[in-house]
């Protein structure tokens, strides 16, 4: 089943928190993003589901192996695309905001090119 965008920031999310913190449980989640703990709870819910995390008998969020590589391809195209709308001019925290609003709708070609294009310079 194809995740959605938000299910795609719970990933980036446990992905991100899981680079500085040894356990990300639901709070940590919830805190990082805003949202209320039930809303986390059903996207925990889903992700786990959908096998895209595991959650220990203690609480703590681990991503599998799907989760991993699509945290991680999500969260690059994150970067990529802020870097170069930085690069065109537009401020840090705007470009931050709307990369993650284009990194789950360009699609693989187009998000290639544009690396290729950056990576070539």
């Amino acid at each position: 089943m194809a995740l959605k965008h938000s299910g795609e920031m719970y990933l980036e999310t446990i992905y991100v928190l899981s680079k500085t913190k040894s356990s990300v449980r639901s709070i940590d989640v919830a805190e990082y993003m805003n949202y209320s703990k039930p809303s986390v709870s059903r996207g925990i819910g889903i992700l786990k589901k959908e096998q895209y995390i595991t959650v220990d008998h203690d609480g703590s969020i681990s991503l599998t192996d799907t989760g991993l590589l699509l945290a991680q391809k999500i969260y690059e195209r994150h970067t990529v695309l802020s870097k170069i709308l930085m690069m065109l001019g537009v401020d840090e925290k705007t470009a931050i905001e709307d990369a993650c609003k284009i990194e789950h709708d360009i699609s693989d070609k187009s998000f290639k090119a544009l690396k290729k294009h950056i990576e070539d310079r």
